[in-house]
């Protein structure tokens, strides 16, 4: 069973400082990591490697410091990577990357079954799971909390927040995984020293035999005008002495302010 799994690089949100000043978030300097979504997918595709044999792929989009985090990806069970780390993927938005992801697909050529994450931690737009499927033809299904494989079917419980539905499909298919999916593990010693001896592959655009229209900043079909954090005032009320009436006066401040 051949499985490819889908990863993206972010900045790590636990890692991001906002500007007093203007409230734009400071990204120079954070770590990149991938998303939690991104673990459960992989963590589902070793796993089911590991039942029915086979080979995982990681095919992650990202900077160039991309082959740094992929080696986590490999120890955690991943056979081999491929990266998409030209500047020229970059800025793509859901389309872009949708068509990157696509192309890179077709070109690894053999899978039976494509894992990814729900959403992605930075955007969240939920699109790239759809599009791909769509530019590959192939039957997708989304928002897996149950993931089971027999006799060449995927056996999935959707998690559709006020029920549970069960769905079946053949191979090949397209899968998003939910947190609930499963722990990811965290790989031992011995796993991330053999991790950096795993295959690694690098491909441009010019080997997936796309044009600069079809990736980057110019295919993106939505553009960020601002992303500024909330604002937020604060009081600065300090209550001090007797605990109880401390405790009194401050729920009486809440109050007031309509907080409770």
């Amino acid at each position: 069973m051949d499985i490819i799994v889908c990863l993206k690089q972010v900045p790590d949100l636990q890692q991001i400082r906002i500007k007093r000043e203007t409230r734009e978030p400071v990204l120079e300097g954070a770590p990149f990591v991938f998303g939690a979504f991104e673990k459960n997918a992989l963590e589902a595709a070793v796993r089911l490697k590991e039942k029915h044999g086979g080979k995982v792929i990681a095919l992650a989009l990202g900077t160039p410091k991309l082959k740094e985090n992929i080696l986590e990806a490999l120890a955690m069970g991943a056979d081999e990577a491929v990266l998409l780390t030209e500047p020229a993927f970059a800025g793509g938005g859901a389309v872009g990357t949708a068509n990157a992801l696509a192309a890179a697909i077709r070109k690894i050529g053999k899978f039976d079954l494509i894992l990814m994450g729900e959403g992605s931690a930075d955007n969240y737009s939920g699109q790239i799971i759809a599009r791909v499927a769509e530019l590959l033809d192939l039957p997708q299904i989304t928002y897996v909390r149950e993931l089971q494989m027999t006799n060449n079917r995927i056996h999935a419980t959707r998690d559709l927040e006020d029920v549970l539905e069960i769905v079946e499909a053949d191979l090949p298919v397209v899968v998003s995984a939910t947190s609930e999916l499963n722990t990811p593990r965290l790989p031992p010693l011995t796993a991330i020293l053999r991790a950096s001896k795993k295959p690694i592959a690098i491909w441009s655009p010019s080997d997936l035999s796309l044009a600069k229209e079809q990736v980057g900043a110019s295919v993106a079909a939505v553009k960020t005008l601002s992303n500024l954090a909330p604002e937020q005032e604060r009081k600065q009320i300090l209550f001090e002495g007797d605990v109880d009436k401390a405790a009194d006066e401050l729920v009486k401040a809440l109050q007031k302010e309509g907080a409770v």
